[in-house]
């Protein structure tokens, strides 16, 4: 499986970083099958900090290594999404003692509807409804050391704006 990261930097050795921000599953390194929303993060990072260029980090990850791991995946918005969601994003230093979590990433669109459930405008099945209706990218968060020993760096690509 290739995996990618948007970076304003070249990320040959990951390495899990607590967030100065809550974020959807937790500390640890992020990634995406996504080329292009990874391109899309780093497009963003690059503006915010005035950066010429970017980079987008590449990696492999052998699938069959999942069994080796304790994994939480989520192949769409479901109520077990959504609760490790607001866990992560509302309870301060939430621990999980998962070594990967794979699932949909909670992009703009996303949070403004996790922000109507948060307020108590959409109940939980509406606010699933709703996020059924997007096209909703994937994020593999690798969340202990352990982890990051399966991910090969095999290269990168440049991005400027």
């Amino acid at each position: 499986m290739k995996l990618y990261h948007g970076s304003t930097e070249i990320v040959a050795s990951p390495e899990i970083r607590d967030a100065n921000r809550p974020l959807d599953y937790g500390s640890g390194f992020y990634t995406t099958t996504s080329f292009e929303q990874a391109t899309a993060w780093v497009k963003r990072r690059m503006k915010e900090y005035k950066k010429d260029k970017g980079y987008v980090n590449i990696y492999e990850f052998d699938e069959t290594n999942f069994d080796k791991f304790n994994c939480l995946l989520f192949q769409s918005p479901t109520d077990k999404w959504v609760d490790f969601v607001m866990a992560n994003r509302t309870q301060i230093k939430f621990i999980h003692p998962y070594d990967i979590v794979y699932g949909p990433v909670a992009n703009d669109r996303v949070y403004a509807a996790f922000a109507l459930y948060e307020g108590g405008v959409l109940d939980k099945q509406s606010l699933i409804n709703e996020l059924k209706t997007y096209r909703l990218v994937d994020q593999l968060l690798f969340h202990t050391e352990k982890s990051l020993k399966a991910l090969n760096f095999i290269g990168y690509e440049e991005v400027t704006l």
